[in-house]
């Protein structure tokens, strides 16, 4: 395959998760190295609810190693509350402090509300006046209406990635099928559940491999939801895209090589 493809979850920082993932006697302040060894990028939700600190930053970096990648969700404040129209200056304080990051950014998700209508076009298009031309930007509609020529042709014109959702506001079907038309130079997929059936899985594989072919990079994130279990999930990707899991059992013996 040409594309790099980089398969996650959304989010590390769950309990539960220790047993069936961590080893057991994971701490809380262990959990991201630990899922560093397993994965090589993560989407982080926290950024939904306020910009990260820097310290914060800072602490996702030391605790990964060379080549993590971290996608990052814009501030509900911008997408949801101010509808991308920037009255405070948020979006540019964001940017500036997810540079921080470095060679670990990975994609910035712009995740809209199922509220936010295709009637608010030209919000969408001033928002993407303003991006910045050095960053990736995804964004995921959940208004089937926004899935127009004009809309991609829009996004492909700035290289912005739609978002391919696999949840119940848009049809698996059509996000399937959008796939073979990417707007960007990378891709950028959320598996939001809660299906578990196998024949899903294989679909959306064999999706990743026709577009990996027209993209250099393939994101994609796995919900907590989606099988009940998301690092399972992500390693059945793996699998079926050659790449190479790693057993969850051997992962307490690998936290001495970091």
């Amino acid at each position: 395959m040409a594309a790099a493809i980089h398969i996650g979850t959304q989010g590390w920082n769950y309990d539960a998760w220790v047993g069936p993932f961590y080893p057991t006697g994971t701490r809380p302040s262990e959990f991201l190295t630990v899922y560093a060894r397993a994965f090589d990028s993560v989407e982080v939700d926290s950024t939904f609810y306020a910009s990260p600190a820097a310290t914060t930053i800072r602490s996702w970096v030391d605790r990964t190693p060379k080549g993590f990648v971290f996608s990052l969700k814009l501030p509900q404040e911008i997408t949801h509350e101010h509808r991308l129209r920037d009255v405070t200056g948020a979006t540019e304080t964001f940017f500036e402090r997810v540079r921080e990051l470095g060679d670990k950014l990975g994609p910035v998700l712009v995740q809209m509300g199922p509220d936010f209508q295709p009637g608010e076009l030209p919000a969408l298009v001033d928002f993407i006046g303003r991006v910045p031309t050095d960053l990736k930007i995804a964004i995921e509609f959940r208004h089937r209406g926004w899935i127009s020529d004009g809309v991609l042709a829009l996004l492909k014109e700035h290289n912005i990635a739609l978002a391919l959702s696999d949840g119940r506001w848009i049809p698996r079907k059509m996000m399937l099928n959008l796939a073979s038309r990417p707007t960007a130079d990378f891709a950028y997929i959320r598996w939001m559940g809660p299906n578990d059936r196998s024949h899903e899985v294989e679909a959306w594989s064999e999706a990743l491999e026709e577009l990996s072919e027209k993209v250099s990079h393939i994101y994609g994130y796995v919900a907590n939801t989606f099988s009940g279990h998301s690092p399972a999930t992500a390693r059945e990707f793996q699998y079926r895209l050659g790449q190479t899991p790693v057993d969850p059992d051997l992962l307490g013996e690998q936290m001495s090589l970091f």
